[in-house]
């Protein structure tokens, strides 16, 4: 998994609920539900390069930072926090720290260096030092149940080959201890793990593993250990993870292949991220950070067998390493696992490992590229020439030279300028109509010396300049200007609030914690300086109460008067594309001629004998090498939580449901509209109208004044469109939920506050400014267009099942293929079709908020309940009985699955393909169960990452079943191949009806399924999720009826899924992402397709 700069990973944003439905996020009002730098729990792109064990979700947008023009320093600004500050900690909240261990004191070999209580965290963190090896751990001990371990190297490449890359895949396919092909897959099977996956950074390769099951968590810290130093690395892991040539006889066309060569295809497909890469480059050009770590696909090729094994042996060594422990296991056992693997080695001088520092510019640059796009893309849009896109570099200081409170500063500063749509920069940026789209990842402190960039995409040509200096004359005037009080108390509050709620969502606190302490750990700095955040944070504070320019003179001295500065622009190029298939074809036809028939008769030979290596199975006796848990070790008790229900409102109309947990005083409330009148055509102003309801301001105050409302009064309000459907066991084609959601958060105090926010916002929306709208239209376009590529094998997903369920086909037009074009219509006649969209997102806000069907889900300190569930009585007052839009009467608004099975291609300018191939099995007369559920989970984790990943070459290959509503598919990411891939899919029934399957690896599937049921969850996520499973009608008897089902699982499950995956095959929907060369191919080895454009 590579990790680019300037984009967050937002997956903890969707809650992990366990539920098949489709959420369309919204902007998020405040980044109180995300993360600033220097606080940032891991900055990880949705651009990166995804595990294929990692889940993959409907693409949503990222956060809208937008802008306002500030005026006036500071005065007397009373600034308060709205949680109070932690409490320091029983004795049995610390976790197992070694009792009385003592500063110099050693424990298996262990010295120990440092002890301190964090505040912050609530935690006990000891630095010690391995005395043979000098490898330093960081031993973090306090309650939490969710145990994170990790070990990070630094591993600077010096060239764009990828070789951090790819032996960050290669060390994880077998080691010393495990000699099975891919320990990684097997741990995915037969764990309970809550984290399982590796990061690759422009200067660190990290390994994570987290589980709360403490048996489990050392199996998993025993294999990575194992992998990382004494991994089995050979030219066959190099060929298939990194790259090889492939040739299946003498006369076929030669091909290169490779997990990695083929991700890096996909990730240099994906223009934001080409730009980011870039940026960061040209930004660095003298040290490490100026290549590509993930590898470049035109280069890739280049890197031998010498090389690879080289930089293992230089890197990989545990001089070069820290080690990471967090939870609430017991320290000694820690430093005993460590040392069983330490002890092996002596120390090593690792001086050359250090990053080294970028002198700065004497003066700032300005550089352009070509990027990829379709002709039809080009076409549609030539006459606006918006297709180029750019970004403001500049470099800053190294990070460890910094002063804590000054590096908070700058994290306030980034929050207050372009955080949401109403800060300052974002939206200066907006208002010039430069462009169509806010990019650039703000400020980032990954890398040694810190950066910050800002830029817009959907510019005309030729805009680079007047873009810089669009940000040049904004960044001085607000120097010189100031900010208001208002906007520093909401970001103070948004920023305090985050920091003390510390919600990571589905992403191990401990784990972000990790990534944190490496800004300055992994640079032989203080590991625990980013962890505390308390005194700083004060200090800056009374700083701007007293009315210093703190902000001001900060956008002087690293913006205004730093010379150190690159503007980087990407201008369209719709002959790129077929350039670049033709430099690969002529490279390989130019290897091609220099070699003898021997030598082509020789790669074709390696490639029959590689494909053969790749299909042996482990032998058993390695298998059961690999610890892991047993059946018998398995709660057989699903996990329930106390839910009150109750009705309430205007003849008590209105669901509430009501979860006690231990939340620190934090209230999460979130209110559903139910949508089921709103016909098909108006789908897409519903989506649209989710991602605008605090992005257009009410009848009593500006968007401006609304955000900031929200930042000052409450940690975040989102809105989103949920979209499920009821439980129906017979036919799996139960009654639609569909709902427009308002998700908020706030401390009790606030609790008023919150609620009349999401009353003005749901009630006094203002849709009547044209130009804000059509900011919002053409923003909302941008960021849906700009993740069909990233995320192809979604859009395909979307396609698939909304032949199939009316539950579906909505999702599909609330935010798949359907929803960009009902954007790009909207986009093209804006003017034109004004009044009509006005009277669409009116009807539509009328006929969904009303109190018929209206859903209210708290979750909350138990004191706290009977107070909240008064303030929610006082909300419905102001909510409408029954709506008064359209009701559904017409033909053309009837939601009906279009069954329209065949081939569709979705084309579009990538170097990768996401092949897409499902059915409905309750159409065919099969009932899923859970052993069906459990086949389907070993079928992805066997046959299809062999098949499709491993010889395939494709980054990612996994199915899903849809226990709800019966849906099955097949998805490929990044995957260079159409044909051979759908051929596949089509041998997955033979596979589960084979002999091969043994009842061991039906064992192991059964313990990582049992994970996926019972995984972690923070009390706001188990609150959702409950509610969800009351809104759609999925009991706990259906629930323990399903894990009982998993629990005994035999051969004969696997065996009728198997029939009925070979029955569905024979009128599957097929939906092809990919490019017009990879259709022509398909095209030629007898398969066709409907292609459709889509931008």
């Amino acid at each position: 998994m590579t990790v680019s700069r300037y984009r967050l990973l937002h997956q903890y944003l969707l809650h992990s609920t366990k539920i098949s439905c489709h959420f369309k996020m919204s902007s998020v009002s405040t980044l109180a539900f995300t993360c600033t730098p220097f606080f940032s729990a891991f900055k990880l792109p949705l651009s990166s390069s995804l595990s294929s064990s990692s889940s993959f979700s409907t693409p949503f947008s990222l956060p809208n930072p937008s802008s306002r023009r500030l005026s006036s320093t500071l005065s007397s600004i009373p600034i308060t926090s709205s949680l109070s500050t932690p409490q320091s900690p029983t004795k049995h909240q610390l976790g197992s720290p070694i009792p009385n261990a003592s500063v110099n004191s050693i424990h298996s070999n262990f010295k120990l260096l440092r002890s301190e209580y964090i505040s912050e965290i609530s935690s006990i963190a000891n630095i010690w030092i391995h005395t043979k090896t000098n490898t330093e751990l960081l031993s973090i001990c306090n309650n939490d149940e969710n145990k994170v371990f990790g070990t990070v190297l630094r591993t600077p490449p010096s060239n764009s080959y990828g070789v951090p890359h790819i032996l960050e895949h290669s060390v994880l396919c077998g080691s010393r201890k495990y000699p099975v092909k891919e320990p990684f897959v097997e741990l995915m099977k037969s764990s309970l793990n809550t984290f399982l996956n590796a990061f690759t950074y422009p200067d660190k390769t990290c390994y994570p593993v987290a589980s709360c099951n403490l048996q489990d968590f050392y199996n998993l810290v025993d294999v990575y250990l194992d992998a990382v130093f004494f991994p089995r690395l050979s030219p066959d892991v190099l060929a298939q993870e990194g790259h090889h040539l492939e040739l299946e006889s003498v006369e076929s066309e030669l091909r290169y292949k490779g997990v990695v060569f083929n991700e890096m295809k996909g990730a240099f497909s994906d223009p934001e991220r080409v730009l980011a890469s870039l940026s960061q480059q040209l930004l660095f050009p003298d040290i490490t950070y100026g290549v590509e770590s993930g590898g470049d696909p035109k280069v890739i090729p280049q890197l031998t067998w010498k090389e690879f094994s080289e930089f293992h042996s230089k890197y990989y060594h545990p001089s070069n390493a820290r080690l990471y422990f967090y939870g609430d296991d017991d320290e000694l056992k820690r430093l005993q696992k460590a040392d069983e693997f330490l002890q092996e080695f002596e120390q090593r001088d690792v001086s050359d490992s250090c990053v080294g520092l970028q002198q700065k510019f004497e003066s700032p640059k300005m550089v352009s590229f070509p990027y990829p796009v379709s002709k039809d893309e080009r076409d549609v849009r030539l006459e606006k020439k918006k297709q180029c896109m750019a970004t403001v570099n500049w470099m800053m200081d190294e990070i460890v030279s910094m002063k804590d409170e000054e590096l908070v500063a700058l994290s306030i500063l980034d929050h207050v300028m372009t955080s949401n749509s109403g800060s300052p920069l974002y939206k200066a940026l907006i208002d010039s109509e430069f462009g169509e789209e806010v990019i650039g990842g703000g400020l980032e402190m990954d890398l040694r010396q810190m950066v910050y960039s800002i830029g817009l995409k959907g510019m005309d040509e030729n805009s680079a300049e007047k873009l810089e200096r669009l940000v040049l004359d904004t960044l001085k005037r607000l120097s010189e200007d100031g900010f208001s009080k208002e906007v520093i108390m909401s970001s103070l509050n948004t920023i305090e609030f985050r920091l003390r709620e510390n919600n990571t969502g589905s992403f191990p606190r401990g784990l972000a914690l990790m990534l944190r302490s490496m800004t300055t750990w992994l640079h032989d700095s203080d590991p625990l300086s980013p962890l505390k955040y308390e005194n700083a944070l004060e200090n800056v504070k009374i700083r701007l109460n007293s009315g210093e320019n703190v902000l001001g003179e900060l956008i002087r001295k690293y913006f205004l008067e730093n010379s150190h500065r690159v503007v980087v622009e990407l201008k369209p190029d719709v002959e790129m594309e077929m350039r670049e298939e033709m430099r690969e074809k002529q490279e390989l036809k130019n290897i091609r001629e220099r070699l003898s028939k021997n030598e082509l008769e020789s790669i074709v030979n390696e490639t029959q004998r590689l494909k053969q290596k790749q299909s042996i199975p482990d032998r058993e006796d390695d298998l059961k090498k690999i610890p892991r848990l047993l059946k018998s070790d398995l709660d057989t008790k699903i996990k329930t939580m106390e839910r009150l229900e109750d009705w309430i409102g205007q003849e008590n109309q209105v669901k509430l449901f009501m979860h006690p947990q231990l939340t620190n005083g934090i209230v999460y409330v979130d209110v559903l509209f139910d949508t089921k009148n709103v016909s098909l055509d108006q789908i897409g102003y519903v989506s649209l109208l989710t991602s605008i309801l605090s992005e257009v301001g009410t009848t009593k105050r500006d968007f401006v004044e609304l955000q900031q409302m929200i930042g000052r009064d409450t940690g975040g309000i989102r809105s989103g469109f949920l979209i499920s459907q009821k439980v129906d066991g017979e036919f799996g084609n139960g009654e639609v939920v569909s709902a427009v959601t308002l998700r908020g958060k706030c401390v009790k105090e606030k609790v008023s506050d919150l609620i009349k926010i999401v009353e003005e916002i749901v009630m006094e929306i203002d849709l009547s400014k044209k130009e804000r709208m059509k900011q919002l239209v053409i923003e909302e376009r941008a960021s849906a267009e700009s993740s069909l590529i990233p995320s192809g094998h979604s859009y395909a997903a979307s396609l698939i099942k909304s032949q199939y369920r009316k539950s579906d086909v909505i999702s599909e037009y609330a935010g798949g293929v359907e929803y960009i074009r009902f954007l790009k219509d909207l986009c093209e006649n804006f003017d034109e079709k004004w009044d009509e969209i006005c009277v669409n997102l009116n009807a539509v806000k009328k006929t969904c908020i009303q109190q018929k069907g209206l859903v209210v889900n708290v979750t909350a300190m138990p004191n706290d309940l009977d107070m909240i569930r008064c303030e929610m009585q006082s909300f419905l007052k102001g909510i409408p009985e029954c709506g008064d839009g359209f009701v559904m009467d017409s033909e053309k608004g009837l939601i009906v699955p279009s069954k329209n099975h065949g081939h569709v291609a979705l084309v579009i300018p990538a170097q990768i393909n996401y092949v897409g191939k499902g059915g409905n099995l309750m159409d065919l007369g099969f009932k899923p169960n859970g052993g069906s559920y459990l086949a389907s989970k070993l079928l992805g984790t066997s046959y299809l990452w062999d098949t499709v990943r491993v010889k395939g070459g494709a980054y990612g290959g996994f199915c899903r079943l849809d226990m709800r509503s019966g849906t099955f598919m097949y998805l490929s990411y990044r995957d260079p191949n159409v044909k051979y891939t759908l051929d596949a899919y089509d041998g997955s029934g033979a596979y589960l009806k084979s002999d091969e399957i043994t009842q061991d690896a039906i064992e192991k599937s059964v313990i990582g399924a049992i994970g996926d049921m019972d995984s972690y969850q923070l009390p706001d996520a188990k609150g959702y999720a409950s509610m969800l499973r009351g809104v759609t009608g999925e009991t706990d008897e259906l629930r323990q009826k399903r894990r009982d089902e998993i629990l005994g699982a035999t051969k004969k499950d696997l065996v009728e899924l198997g029939d009925a995956l070979n029955e569905m095959k024979v009128n599957a929907s097929v939906v092809v992402v990919a490019s017009e060369d990879a259709l022509n191919k398909a095209q030629a080895e007898g398969l066709e397709f409907e292609r459709r454009t889509v931008m």
